[in-house]
């Protein structure tokens, strides 16, 4: 699972997504390792936006665990216009990890073998302990943000050394051709063939019919996902009278050994005299009754948030604690 955006809502998302994945692979140790989440951040976002925090600091809640995440920090030191000291109060962009304890790459983009090594490094760290690490390759932007956009205006100092900048691919070049690695004609050959893949895929994009195409790029399969305007299909929702009552009384019963909150009792007996009337029932036994009805067909029943054992005004009670054990 990846986030290709450095628009941060998606991030909690694509983790989400890989913890679905794990957990329909069996929920294991060895699932978690299976399914590897990777975040991409612009530098500015990644210390300015509150939800990367909120996210990083799930990761390891057992309930929200996906056995690490790889942050990716695609540092260009300036967050569209601003430069760091206005927009951030640490010096690294990355710092928020050190809230955490968990190890921070800084790497060299022009140093591809550096970027490659602290990737690999990074991927078996979190395959051997299952926590979270960030890589901050540190980078530039080229050019503005947009194609009408002129860094020059606000970043006059750093876009006259830039400019004076060799490109990263030329700085490996220079350095594989010193070393003896390759010679300047061999480079050339390897360049014109990449060039030459990426002119006939342009030719080619400009006949391209999504309709013929197979849809294997695609992380996920969208047939029968309807449009807005389109009509969903249904099926029979309907579950038989006894079966139902059966799944309400089950909510209200715990093991003999089991200590319940005294209040807890009452409540959970007066539910279950109305759940055997078939008469008074409230929100909450609804819903654990359709909750209840869900698994019994096979589906996986996920619901989070702070709130969600007792509810918010204690009508719930989909989770009792031993009053002596807290288990």
């Amino acid at each position: 699972e990846a986030n290709p955006s450095h628009l941060e809502t998606v991030g909690p998302v694509a983790v989400g997504r890989a913890r679905a994945k794990q957990y329909y692979l069996g929920d294991t140790d060895d699932s978690k390792k299976r399914v590897m989440p990777v975040l991409l951040h612009g530098d500015a976002s990644f210390a300015g936006q509150g939800i990367v925090y909120e996210t990083m600091q799930l990761a390891q809640v057992d309930d929200f665990d996906v056995g690490g995440t790889i942050h990716v920090i695609v540092n260009n030191q300036v967050g569209f216009t601003t430069d760091p000291s206005n927009s951030r109060s640490t010096q690294y962009c990355s710092d928020l990890g050190k809230a955490f304890g968990i190890p921070i790459f800084h790497c060299n983009a022009d140093d591809p073998v550096a970027v490659v090594r602290a990737f690999e490094m990074a991927a078996e760290w979190r395959q051997e302990w299952g926590a979270d690490v960030i890589l901050d390759v540190i980078c530039y932007r080229r050019f503005g943000h947009n194609e009408s956009d002129n860094p020059d205006f606000t970043q006059p100092l750093l876009y006259k050394a830039i400019n004076k900048h060799k490109r990263s691919e030329q700085i490996f070049a220079d350095q594989i051709v010193g070393r003896g690695q390759a010679t300047a004609v061999e480079l050339g050959a390897i360049k014109g063939n990449m060039w030459d893949t990426f002119e006939a895929d342009h030719t080619a994009a400009k006949n391209y019919d999504p309709s013929k195409s197979s849809n294997d790029w695609i992380a996920t399969k969208w047939e029968g996902v309807r449009r807005p305007n389109e009509g969903s299909s249904y099926g029979h929702t309907g579950i038989d009278l006894d079966l139902l009552r059966s799944i309400g009384v089950r909510l209200c019963e715990v093991p003999d050994n089991f200590e319940m909150h005294r209040a807890l009792k009452r409540i959970m007996s007066t539910k279950k005299s109305r759940v055997e009337a078939g008469e008074g029932l409230d929100w909450a036994t609804a819903e654990g009754m359709a909750f209840g009805t869900l698994l019994l067909e096979g589906s996986h029943v996920r619901i989070t948030g702070q709130d969600v054992q007792r509810g918010t005004f204690s009508h719930r009670h989909c989770v009792v604690h031993d009053q002596n054990t807290n288990e």
